[in-house]
């Protein structure tokens, strides 16, 4: 069969595609290593589909000489795909799988990678509402502009308690928040009292829909004595509403740095906060936009894909199908910048960790927050071209290098300066945000209106993970590519 090999990206990022199930003993990993089972097909459908994924996984898939001899092909797609995985383990395979997926409906696979989902409009992370405790809050990161959750009034530090109804526990929080069957919601809402948290009994009523979510979320200028500091909140990599067949994000991205450009700003602060990562196209275009002394002779990345493929892409593409190099863009800004500010956390992955790792070598990365989530190795899209499958994979097919063969960043990258979010948040671009403030004082000292966040009180409830990485897969770097035959 002929394959359609295209590189997406999910929101999914990777980030925040399908709803996988959430493992509350390990919030930061897990949600790429369990494939929901499938209803039951019939032993020659399976086989037929099994068959397809096999013979693809052979080829391409990372760690192909992994995958076992004699894989049952009786099994359903989904637990045969897990079965030929590599799996992660933190003890014994701490260089395994915990990323590769695959999806019963491609197009839903496809969508989901240029950011268009059934969604709320809003991104939220889950904390349990006090330690040792089974009850659960989703507490609101973001919403999407023009969304039904912006209509119906939500915004970014409000405290969901219950949802139509019901009070969120660990044992039902999935159902509740992340079944696709659910289209209307009432959230109950809680409010912050002395850091714990109180029913207000204030409701807002939701329904999903499927929407485009624009990436290019915030962008704003601070000037602060002699500082003019460029600010950028960037949500996912993604190049145009229809994944890779545009430009149009990417073209606002442009945009914004020939505004830092034309009004001399001096510093830089990116905010990749809740970037799980997308098109590896879109990092390169961001990257080249801030790099020092870059041009499209200067090397990005390179890939380092399984070692029965590499002879045969090389022959077919030469080596440069294996590098990604710079863009030469006027938007430039790098030759005004000293450093790069980058705000993270344990969302921020995969192409977003690209931009930290790729412009290292160029010039110096101080990063704010936490620690990020560490995926240094990106997939494909794989989908039937006859149209006799209806399924998509999203295999893991090689690992990421920068220009001096870096890559060590697998548990992510511990901050320069840490900083928790805390319990009571401030929106995005708000001076008084712990993140951006922290950033802004080292850029500007005392002049930075206060340092806040030095003092900030830590967030007292423990966390189980957030809405972006369920939808992300725990993170995506996707190669914008397509291999007619092999």
């Amino acid at each position: 069969m002929r394959n359609r090999i295209t590189s997406t990206w999910a929101r999914a990022g990777s980030l925040l595609i399908a709803g996988l199930a959430m493992s509350l003993t390990s919030c930061k990993h897990q949600e790429a290593d369990t494939v929901t089972p499938q209803s039951s097909t019939s032993t020659t459908e399976n086989q037929t589909v099994d068959s397809w994924i096999l013979d693809n996984m052979q080829t391409y898939y990372y760690w192909n000489d992994k995958i076992p001899a004699n894989p049952d092909k009786t099994l359903a797609p989904s637990d045969f795909f897990d079965s030929l995985l590599n799996t992660y383990n933190a003890t014994t395979n701490p260089e395994g799988d915990r990323f590769s997926w695959i999806e019963e409906n491609a197009s839903d696979l496809t969508s989901s990678l240029s950011g268009e989902t059934k969604t709320t409009g809003m991104e939220f992370a889950l904390y349990l509402r006090a330690s040792g405790s089974t009850d659960v809050i989703a507490q609101v990161l973001y919403v999407l502009p023009n969304s039904p959750a912006a209509n119906a009034g939500l915004k970014r530090g409000d405290i969901i308690t219950k949802v139509n109804g019901q009070g969120i526990t660990t044992t039902n929080y999935q159902s509740l928040l992340f079944d696709d069957s659910v289209t209307n919601y009432t959230f109950g809402l809680g409010t912050v009292s002395n850091q714990s948290i109180v029913d207000s009994g204030v409701t807002k009523s939701v329904t999903t829909t499927v929407f485009q979510a624009n990436p290019v979320y915030l962008d704003s200028i601070y000037t602060v004595g002699t500082k003019k500091i460029g600010y950028l909140v960037y949500n996912q990599f993604v190049p145009a509403p229809n994944g890779s067949k545009g430009s149009e994000y990417d073209d606002q991205v442009d945009a914004i740095f020939a505004q830092f450009k034309s009004a001399g700003i001096n510093e830089l602060v990116l905010d990749l906060r809740y970037n799980p990562g997308g098109y590896t196209s879109s990092s390169a275009n961001l990257a080249s936009l801030i790099g020092k002394g870059v041009d499209d002779s200067k090397l990005y990345f390179r890939e380092s894909w399984n070692s029965t493929l590499t002879p045969v892409l090389q022959k077919q593409y030469g080596s440069d199908f294996f590098l990604q190099k710079f863009s030469t863009k006027a938007q430039n800004i790098g030759s005004n910048l000293s450093r790069l500010y980058v705000l993270t956390t344990d969302r921020t992955a995969s192409a977003s960790e690209l931009i930290i790792n790729g412009l290292r070598p160029y010039m110096t990365v101080n990063t704010i927050g936490t620690t990020t989530y560490g995926k240094n190795v990106g997939s494909i899209t794989i989908t039937d071209d006859t149209g006799k499958i209806n399924w998509g994979m999203q295999p893991i097919v090689f690992r990421s290098y920068n220009s001096l063969g870096q890559s060590d960043y697998s548990t992510g990258f511990t901050p320069t300066t840490e900083v928790e979010e805390p319990i009571t948040l401030y929106p995005l671009g708000d001076v008084r945000d712990a993140l951006l403030n922290e950033a802004l004082y080292q850029i500007a000292g005392t002049a930075a209106s206060g340092r806040h966040a030095a003092t900030t009180v830590r967030n007292p409830l423990p966390v189980l993970g957030s809405s972006i990485q369920q939808k992300a897969k725990g993170g995506l770097m996707v190669k914008d590519m397509k291999i007619s035959h092999l």
